[in-house]
């Protein structure tokens, strides 16, 4: 269990690995840099999934789906596009197989050559606005606002589960708008949706911001980000909101006929969160014991392990956990009740203190009793007793306690980790020695930008949105500056 993990300051990486493997959430597949999500590390990601999709719903979003097999020629028509993407994608050639002709195996049949290769989707832009075409004939056809859950390839060399893979799922919004005030308006909205997501449900606070030019979506006039800090003091960029221009309504001849009756380009965006969520939460809260998961997204909120000695004792608490589990579950509270008998409830302890469920209830024969239950919390591994009358109102009460425990505690961390420098020698030590978020004037080149990267792996996360005017010089060129932004190292 949990007790033989790798310590977090001992081996960071090493720690998370283990922990993904252990805590059942994940494992590597036989295909190279793709993963398995096992059940539970499902059941979080649908959790996730479900309060997306009501918080997209409720902006006026509707779900939709587009093929995973895009030609190859829609994307040389918007070049950016394709320099961003041309090294990560993976292209069908032939569309059959055949036995070898010495019976050996299966070769691929050399006469089944596509017309036309057809890559699969590292991101949907390029089909969905050849799609948008039909449906665009006027005014009246805007704005059209449509998400799509599904999975995408980037062929990345080095992977990690969650964190970055050759093969993961995501939500990907594509939307159409007559105006560039409307476009604009529509991906800062869905830069807001994600941090309310994140801070709301993950529990991890983010800061809003843009990215540099050479940091931005490839095709994108502007990228929208949160980015969050993980224990270890690197970044990680939680969500992508875009405002396309009119690129892509020009690449694919997307035109709308003006109330004036004049012939305009559609104004579009994209956005986009993906799996990689999973490692946030998982890096954001977790410890030396395993998971520790903000009750918003847990699975399971609740367990109740029986502790007894034979049948008669375990239907006696059976009935009590059955009375206690109604009540919870009329709160909208998820509560399993653990009667296992192939394992202990030593054991079951450390099995759900590893996979971070955030309460505990066990139960014996003295409390049933004394009408006590003894409830451990996970976030502080503090333990007290509860008189069963009192059990679910304190329940429901420490749920709120604990999310908001992991948030606070989040945001203290991330907030005694963002330093402001003024030269590059300090620059250089905080992000050696101390890690997070350095706040630095920045000249606006992307040649010092890439300089900065060279010499110490340090990127500009974001210029937050937030962020001051003020004189200044640039930390590295010591040129004129108007305002800081954020540099970390990140995944």
């Amino acid at each position: 269990m949990g007790k033989n993990l790798t310590k977090r300051s001992e081996d960071y990486s090493k720690w998370y690995n283990e922990l993904v493997v252990r805590a059942d959430l994940a494992e590597n597949s036989g295909v190279r840099g793709c993963m398995v999500i096992k059940p539970y590390g499902f059941a979080i990601w649908e959790k996730m999934q479900a309060e997306l999709d009501r918080m997209f719903k409720e902006t006026g979003h509707q779900n939709a789906y587009f093929p995973l097999f895009i030609p190859k020629s829609y994307f040389s028509k918007e070049a950016s596009h394709v320099d961003g993407f041309a090294k990560e994608c993976a292209v069908v050639t032939h569309y059959r197989l055949k036995n070898d002709d010495d019976g050996k195996g299966i070769v691929v049949d050399e006469t089944a050559k596509l017309e036309e290769e057809l890559i699969v989707r590292p991101t949907s832009e390029t089909i969905i606005w050849d799609t948008y075409r039909k449906w665009v004939q006027s005014y009246r056809d805007l704005p059209i606002l449509v998400n799509q859950w599904a999975n995408v390839v980037r062929w990345e060399m080095r992977t990690r589960l969650f964190l970055r893979t050759a093969e993961f799922l995501w939500q990907e919004g594509h939307t159409a708008h007559a105006t560039k005030r409307e476009a604009i308006a529509e991906a800062e909205q869905m830069m807001h949706v994600y941090a309310d997501f994140a801070e709301n449900f993950m529990a991890v606070p983010v800061i809003k911001g843009l990215k540099t030019e050479s940091e931005r979506f490839a095709g994108a006039l502007e990228t929208y980000c949160i980015e969050a800090l993980m224990q270890d003091g690197k970044a990680l960029q939680a969500g992508t909101s875009h405002f396309l221009g009119q690129n892509f309504a020009k690449a694919f001849d997307v035109k709308f006929a003006t109330k004036e009756g004049k012939q305009e380009y559609v104004w579009a965006t994209s956005w986009g969160v993906s799996t990689r969520l999973m490692g946030a939460l998982i890096m954001t809260h977790s410890d030396d014991n395993g998971l520790v998961l903000p009750p918003n997204l847990a699975p399971i909120q609740v367990v109740i392990v029986p502790i007894y000695k034979g049948q008669e004792q375990l239907m006696a608490i059976s009935e009590k956990a059955k009375i206690i589990m109604a009540d919870l579950r009329a709160k909208g509270i998820t509560v399993k009740f653990d009667d296992r008998d192939t394992h202990k409830p030593g054991w079951k302890f450390a099995e759900y203190e590893l996979k971070g469920v955030p309460l505990r209830i066990a139960m014996g024969q003295r409390d049933l009793e004394s009408g006590t239950a003894e409830l451990a919390r996970r976030d502080t591994l503090t333990k007290e007793t509860i008189a069963q009358d009192d059990l679910v109102d304190t329940v429901e009460r420490l749920l709120k306690e604990i999310q908001e425990n992991l948030y606070n505690k989040a945001v203290n961390y991330r907030n005694e980790h963002i330093t402001e420098v003024n030269s590059f020698e300090e620059f250089k030590e905080v992000i050696e020695n101390k890690g997070g978020f350095v706040s630095a004037h920045w000249d606006g080149t992307i040649e010092t930008e890439d300089k900065i990267k060279e010499l110490t792996k340090a990127t500009i996360r974001c210029i937050p949105l937030d962020a001051k005017e003020e004189a200044g010089k640039c930390v590295y060129s010591g040129k004129e500056s108007t305002k800081r932004v954020l540099f970390a190292k990140a995944y």
